[in-house]
């Protein structure tokens, strides 16, 4: 076995942990270790005898890969004896890789799988090496180890937090062109994927600094009432280029495509070959061939790399052209009821009237002469425009539309606002509202699957799996409580019964208090939950309460729709 080396703190190793097995052994160590510390505290150890007792036979010691059996002279026959149990690799396994001329340690590892597992060898491997060392008749140092993979080695909890910690570590930091406005005006700031995205501004209230949950309220209520602007430049941005382009897009989205108008947008869901949510966002159609992709933040590369994937191994056939572009744009979301009016104060060339530049189009003018593209689209269901421009000109638009928008009192709202409103409209954030075993279907979205075409994963939305009774679907819940807030992640319950096992019927997966509903909100995905609106369940907290919670629409907030056509 290995036993300690260089010491890197103060200890002491003793009995097996110092590879003494033997029961004198391990008295001798303890003794020993005994007087050793009391002489480094600076005391005289006093006499003691070491304990006697009856020495353990040797052959007891070897029986482990040494049971007795009739072919004592020929280990690999008899009786199997293992030494690896997670891939049962035997002594007799051994013995035959050897047999069959290997003498590689790393070659008996491959030959018999010992340490394969997910150990890594930590349960069997020394062992094998030692029965390896005697089969080839040299010591174990001789013999050498196998290479020891993670997790066969401790990982330091400072090694998870990784960013968290105050460094960056090995993980580069993204920035936005706007990036240093937000730190000069007060942002904190929150790491989304690689990016640093300003989480909330804080200002001074009565003196003092306002908290996250003062900063986001007014942030809310001042985008809600008047206007907002958020930095979307992180959002994920793909050129599809190609005169197959529409029928990819077809291929890659749940619902069709080919039918697009030119200079207009589509919201789509990307499934993987499970069924499940993989990605979501609003593409622009910018001419016959051209197609502008939005994606998450975080999905913006392994959406790039699944497209890849299907172009160049499934349908090479289709001429299609991925670029990303997510670095090359800077994006100022302007968002609320005066949004019309700074937006059309600050670029020229559009008109912005409604019925020219209706929901869900996109539109080419110029900011300060410089080109930009304005898409019409809405994370928050207000009215809102999306200013896209160079990201070598993305301080200078943001400037110039703060300064359009100060006669209506235009206020920087970060990531927490934006969740805030866009869960008052039932808007989902994949990866938070989804998980991996959610389908469009359990979304309540069936809208955007279509049913007259084919598209990847929809084959496996007809499997049993998917159209049983009981799958987890999401909806809304509002607490008994109005100021009492879910926790995100709290299990949810039918009864109050504490009786351990409780049967969990589903989590809340997004969860704030409104300021402009002046109550909290929650989106959960509950067991059958389309079919138990108006039913209370129970969310269990750790603090042993269990809050009640009425099921309802996922949508808060102008379930119609109508601020975001104005």
């Amino acid at each position: 076995c290995f036993v300690p080396d260089k010491l890197v703190q103060a200890q002491v190793s003793i009995g097996a942990a110092n590879g003494s097995f033997a029961l004198q052994e391990c008295l001798n160590d303890g003794v020993l270790a005994a007087n050793t510390i009391v002489q480094n505290l600076g005391f005289k150890p006093e006499a003691s005898a070491v304990p006697q007792c009856n020495a353990v036979p040797e052959a007891l010691l070897q029986a482990f890969w040494h049971s007795p059996n009739q072919y004592s002279d020929k280990p690999w026959r008899g009786a199997k004896q293992f030494v690896d149990l997670q891939n049962d690799v035997a002594v007799s396994d051994i013995y035959l890789a050897v047999r069959e001329g290997f003498k590689s340690v790393e070659h008996i590892k491959r030959y018999t799988a010992l340490g394969f597992g997910t150990d890594q060898g930590k349960v069997g491997n020394i062992v094998g090496m030692a029965v390896l060392a005697e089969a080839l008749d040299q010591d174990i140092p001789s013999t050498g180890t196998t290479t020891f993979r993670p997790n066969y080695t401790p990982v330091t909890f400072g090694a998870i937090a990784g960013a968290d910690i105050g460094g960056t570590l090995f993980d580069p930091v993204r920035k936005t062109a706007m990036h240093p406005w937000h730190q000069e005006n007060g942002a904190l700031f929150e790491n989304v994927g690689q990016w640093h995205r300003p989480w909330y501004y804080p200002r001074l209230l009565n003196g003092k600094v306002e908290t996250m949950h003062q900063a986001v309220n007014r942030e809310c209520l001042a985008t809600r009432n008047s206007v907002g602007m958020m930095d979307a430049s992180t959002l994920g941005k793909i050129e599809v280029v190609g005169k197959d382009a529409s029928e990819f897009l077809n291929r890659i989205y749940t619902n069709a495509w080919k039918k697009l108008g030119i200079g207009c947008a589509r919201y789509g869901f990307m499934l993987g070959e499970d069924g499940m949510v993989m990605d979501d966002g609003v593409t622009v159609r910018l001419s016959e061939n051209r197609f502008f992709m939005h994606t998450t933040s975080g999905g913006a590369a392994p959406v790039l790399g699944w497209m890849e994937h299907w172009l160049q191994t499934e349908w090479p056939e289709l001429e299609v052209y991925l670029t990303s572009v997510t670095d090359h744009w800077a994006t100022a979301a302007v968002v609320g009821p005066n949004s019309r009016k700074v937006v059309s104060a600050a670029v020229s060339g559009i008109d912005f009237d409604s019925e020219a530049f209706p929901f869900m189009t996109s539109r080419e003018g110029t900011l300060d002469g410089v080109p930009v593209t304005v898409n019409r689209i809405s994370f928050s269901g207000e009215l809102a425009y999306e200013v896209n421009i160079s990201a070598n000109y993305g301080r200078m638009a943001w400037v110039k539309l703060m300064l359009a928008g100060e006669p209506y009192d235009i206020t920087p709202y970060g990531t927490e606002s934006m969740h805030v409103l866009r869960a008052e409209k039932g808007y989902v954030i994949v990866g938070q509202d989804t998980d991996g075993s959610v389908t469009p279907v359990d979304l309540g979205m069936n809208w955007v699957v279509s049913k007259a075409k084919d598209f990847l994963g929809r084959r496996s939305l007809a499997r049993a799996d998917c159209l049983r009774e009981g799958r987890k679907q999401l909806v809304g819940l509002l607490t008994t409580d109005p100021q009492e807030v879910l926790p995100e992640g709290g299990q949810i319950v039918n009864n109050t019964d504490k009786v351990i096992p409780i049967a969990m019927i589903g989590h809340v997966t997004s969860s704030y208090y409104s300021a402009c509903l002046g109550r909290s909100i929650a989106m959960a995905v509950v067991k059958g939950g389309h079919s138990r609106i108006g039913e209370t369940v129970y969310i269990a907290l750790t603090d042993g309460r269990m809050i009640p919670a009425e099921i309802g629409s996922s949508v808060f907030y102008d379930p119609k729709g109508e601020r975001q056509d104005v």
